[in-house]
């Protein structure tokens, strides 16, 4: 049988390669921390409140549209009915189940599942909410069966009817029916916030969207219905989707004979570009460019070349040559320097005591065989070379290893 490394041996072998493995490792492996975003901005209080009151009800899951707050609290609430009556003996639990309806330990089954874990609002606002909640349950339900609009409008006075903004809950522009004309969105709508004022679809516009916007025309209206279509390119107002029903231009064009028509500034006085730079008409506009001063101008040293600038032009060496007191010589590439060029005699020393240390340790280990002088200087010869790698002189050494220098 070979003979087995003594325990010692083993021992130093582990500690050794445990300190090599919590060495620091190179800064360019270390990752990189991920970029900040900002937090998403949070929700509207009246949105909370509705989310709520949703989850509360189950209306997705157990409730089908076209229902009264009534039978979809019913429905929504069925879940806790289910959990805790299952069949079997009837009339016992038509009997347990009337007294189960409306009783506190099904509130508190129910409350227990209305906000997720993550949802940091939906906890708030039931915490704040919750004795309004139990009052609603036990003696507000017959009443008042809309928990939403007897909670989130009614008590907490965070939500307005549909079609209405704002604190007093102020009809929307265009009416609580077809707030904005229905092209456009109420800024606020549905909570005691926001201004009331109308963010119009495209082509639409005016203070409940009732008109045609910038650039489009009345294709159809009737008392109920607006239909905005686009107008000719460069037109701003119109009467027809042709070029020659132009009423109006946009900037950049003239009305000639109900046509837009390009105003080229650059052959008038709209055009204000600088004395080293030239206009070029575009549509509806123009563009000042640098004049190319490299075009007409030769550099007067030897080995220069001009390179065009903002406004000007300078001169710089060609590829292959510096600047040295204003003239252009040529580049001396630098040999390139050996691994051990820039060591100074003590890493030298050092590293030469490490490569014996290394074959010693290699010799040892193969003719040890169990002996414990071997072993000695075995762990002497570890000690020696994780001393030298701990050593301040080892970065540059690792450093141009790594770099290849």
């Amino acid at each position: 049988m070979a003979p087995q490394p003594p325990r010692v041996l083993v021992s130093a072998l582990l500690w050794a390669l445990n300190l090599f493995l919590s060495l620091p490792g190179p800064v360019c492996l270390q990752a990189f921390p991920p970029p900040h975003s900002p937090p998403p901005p949070e929700p509207h209080p009246c949105h909370t409140c509705r989310a709520l009151v949703d989850s509360f009800y189950k209306v997705g899951a157990s409730a089908p549209r076209g229902r009264g707050p009534a039978e979809r609290l019913l429905e929504g609430l069925e879940r806790t009915i289910r959990d805790n009556f299952g069949g079997g003996n009837t009339a016992w639990e038509e009997e347990k189940l009337s007294k189960y309806k409306d009783s506190e330990t099904r509130l508190v089954e129910v409350l227990e599942g209305v906000c997720s874990k993550s949802d940091f609002e939906c906890h708030r606002l039931l915490e704040l909410s919750e004795e309004l909640v139990e009052s609603w349950w036990f003696h507000k339900q017959q009443e008042a069966p809309d928990l939403f609009q007897w909670l989130c409008s009614d008590s907490l006075k965070l939500c307005c009817p549909a079609g209405t903004f704002g604190p007093s809950c102020l009809p929307c522009p265009g009416g609580m029916e077809r707030p904005c004309g229905g092209y456009g969105q109420c800024q606020g709508e549905g909570t005691r916030g926001g201004s009331g004022h109308c963010d119009c679809q495209d082509g639409y516009g005016g203070e409940a969207c009732g008109q045609c916007g910038l650039g489009y025309f009345e294709a159809e209206r009737n008392t109920s219905h607006l239909v905005c279509s686009a107008c000719f390119g460069p037109c701003a107002r119109c009467s027809g989707p042709e070029e020659s029903q132009c009423l109006q231009c946009k900037k950049g064009w003239a009305l000639h004979h109900l046509k837009c028509v390009d105003i080229d500034e650059c052959g008038t006085e709209r055009a204000n570009c600088r004395a080293n730079q030239f206009c070029v008409n575009m549509e509806g506009a123009y563009e000042c460019r640098d004049v190319d001063e490299c075009e007409t101008v030769v550099c007067p040293g030897e080995n220069e070349k001009c390179e065009n600038t903002e406004g000007g032009y300078r001169c710089i060496c060609t590829q292959g040559y510096k600047q040295v007191e204003g003239i252009c010589v040529k580049e001396q590439i630098p040999e390139s320097a050996g691994f051990f060029s820039e060591m100074t005699e003590d890493e030298l020393v050092v590293l030469q005591q490490m490569f014996f240390g290394v074959i010693i340790c290699a010799l040892a280990t193969l003719a040890a065989k169990g002996d414990l002088v071997f072993t000695a200087i075995f762990i002497g010869a570890v000690a020696a070379m994780t001393g030298y790698w701990l050593s301040e002189r080892s970065d540059r050494v690792l450093e141009g290893f790594i770099k290849g220098k």
